[in-house]
């Protein structure tokens, strides 16, 4: 079968499959600027219809979601990325700035419109901009239909979103980044649990609000009924930050990761990367005459934020009972190798195995890097550091506009040979593009990401990279310089997992494939928010000739207002 048919039929699988209890959920959105305390400093934070995090969408498989999106923000585009969720036969409603859509314009509705077509938790959050460091995110629930089994059972679920939290405006941040004297974002104030963390107010200025006895900032609470199980749902919206995230006393069973199963892993606490999600069972199993830390702490990065926490409540204890003891204090910060084995432990459920093509029809190695454009710190892969374009890619490749965008083929690899990761480049110059990969439809790609250092002696970073459209197999792990020519016959062709989001290791290599059977236009970028800002990223194509008429809607920017 090729692959549009593959294509085809799963499409018409979940249209007939669901077609009797596929229900249409209408949401109207109206995002704008409020001041919240979520960590008791009052700051001006993007809201969903008031709230920070914003509503949780749940939905069933097969099921429509219609996002009617007012953009309030008075000053500031806008658009809604629905991270993980693929976009079969709408590439439209990916909500991705300068690449599938223009962006939503103060005053203006804008309407997404998509199937869930997977089970599974997954998050939304903006594209535009650093938004999501402002608060524009939330979390995503698709549940299997009504008698399909799942290769785990519980009594009950909860759902924790996570993030990184600055007191800077994102306004600020952007401009410390974009400038000549470039100022670094710096390490996050406070660590929030569903919108909620702590932070110590004798470190506000004279001209702050920062008031500790506001219940915005009462920590989160999770109701536990003793000798039950319970599903908790986690999903990364940090803008820097990986997390280890440890439940005092219980162990953590990973279940599945960016809405596919797992074969079970124990863990006694798990790394969370941006962008990924996943599901764990934990059992309350612990004395129940008091409550338990959730503890959220800083890895990857020298820890300059103290832990964020949230409470555990065994009923009927008071919710906000605190724990009698200190909050967990998580793994050594810069334990590579306690990091790069746990990744590598994610693996399919042997019930739920789909084997990766054997083979690949094109490898596409990423090296990614710190750089110098005329003065300026950027990040570069390959030696560009990609720039958006004024007229979305879906839109210009579709009407045939060939000069708003560089024609010139974006490189496939780096200089393998001679290029020393371990070390400060000799020669951090780059250049900048808004060139993109242009894929054979139904072709096999293999995309390799290499680590490397950074500007500074000694450091390489952590990088989660986030795909859009689709899932990828990761098919391997390594630490050091990736060999093309040894290190494939080591890659998993048995049970690897499928995801969306992966992390780079530092000084590492994580190989990773999917077949581009999905027409559209999709992002792929660091989903760091200052790295991806800074030019870590890069654009993919396949198939757009095979979409019909674009919507209208997504136009109005660069020259696509012209049509």
């Amino acid at each position: 079968m090729n692959s549009i048919s593959s294509i085809l039929l799963l499409l018409l699988t979940v249209f007939f499959t669901s077609s009797i209890e596929a229900r249409v959920h209408h949401l109207k959105w109206d995002v704008k600027y409020e001041y919240k305390s979520p960590d008791c400093f009052s700051k001006l934070s993007i809201t969903i219809n008031g709230l920070s995090p914003g509503p949780t969408i749940t939905a069933t498989r097969g099921d429509t979601v219609v996002v009617e999106v007012f953009n309030g923000l008075l000053t500031e585009n806008t658009a809604i990325h629905w991270h993980g969720i693929r976009q079969l036969g709408t590439p439209w409603s990916d909500g991705t700035e300068g690449v599938t859509q223009c962006p939503i314009q103060p005053g203006e509705t804008f309407v997404y419109r998509f199937v869930v077509d997977r089970e599974g938790t997954y998050m939304y959050h903006a594209h535009y901009g650093m938004q999501r460091s402002a608060g524009l995110h939330g979390m995503i629930r698709v549940l299997v239909p009504e008698g399909t089994r799942e290769p785990f059972t519980y009594d009950g679920e909860r759902t924790l979103v996570i993030n990184d939290w600055w007191h800077k405006s994102t306004f600020e941040q952007a401009t410390g980044l974009a400038s000549s004297k470039f100022t670094w974002i710096g390490e996050p104030q406070s660590l929030l649990i569903n919108g909620r963390g702590r932070y110590n107010c004798s470190m506000a200025g004279p001209m702050d609000v920062c008031n500790t006895t506001s219940p915005e900032c009462s920590p989160a609470s999770f109701v536990l009924v003793p000798g039950k199980t319970y599903r908790l749902r986690i999903a990364s919206v940090a803008s820097l930050s990986a997390f280890n995230l440890e439940l005092e006393g219980h162990n953590l069973t990973i279940v599945e990761a960016d809405g596919h199963y797992v074969r079970p892993v124990v863990v006694k606490n798990l790394n969370v990367y941006s962008g990924e999600t996943y599901s764990v069972i934990i059992k309350a199993d612990q004395d129940p005459s008091r409550n338990y830390w959730v503890g959220l702490n800083v890895v990857s990065r020298k820890p300059g934020t103290q832990t964020g926490t949230a409470i555990l409540n065994y009923y009927p204890n008071h919710p906000l009972a605190r724990p009698p003891t200190a909050p967990p204090a998580g793994p050594m910060w810069n334990d590579v190798e306690y990091r790069f084995n746990q990744s590598r432990s994610i693996v399919s459920h042997p019930e739920y195995v789909e084997p990766p093509p054997r083979t690949s029809d094109r490898l596409i190695i990423l090296l990614n890097t710190q750089n110098k454009i005329d003065g300026y710190t950027k990040w570069a892969v390959n030696n560009v550091s990609f720039t958006l374009p004024l007229t979305p890619y879906l839109v210009a490749i579709k009407q045939g506009l060939r000069h708003v965008f560089s024609q010139k083929p974006a490189p496939e690899t780096y200089d393998l040979k001679t290029y020393d990761i371990h070390n400060v480049s000799h020669n951090p110059n780059a250049t900048t593009s808004n060139s993109i990969y242009r894929m054979d439809f139904g072709s096999t790609v293999d995309v390799v990401l290499q680590n490397a250092n950074t500007l500074n002696p000694n450091n390489s970073e952590t990088h989660p990279w986030h795909l859009h459209g689709h899932d990828f197999w990761v098919m391997g792990y390594g630490m050091g310089k990736f060999d093309p020519e040894v290190d494939p016959k080591s890659y998993n062709l048995v049970d690897p997992i499928q995801k969306n989001t992966v992390a780079v290791h530092p000084y590492g290599w994580t190989a990773l494939r999917f077949v581009a059977n999905n027409p559209g236009v999709w992002a792929f970028h660091c989903h760091v928010e200052a790295h991806f800002f800074m030019g870590m990223g890069v654009v993919f194509e396949e198939g757009v000739e095979k979409l019909g008429k674009l919507p209208t809607s997504i136009m109005g920017c660069g020259e696509s207002k012209h049509r």
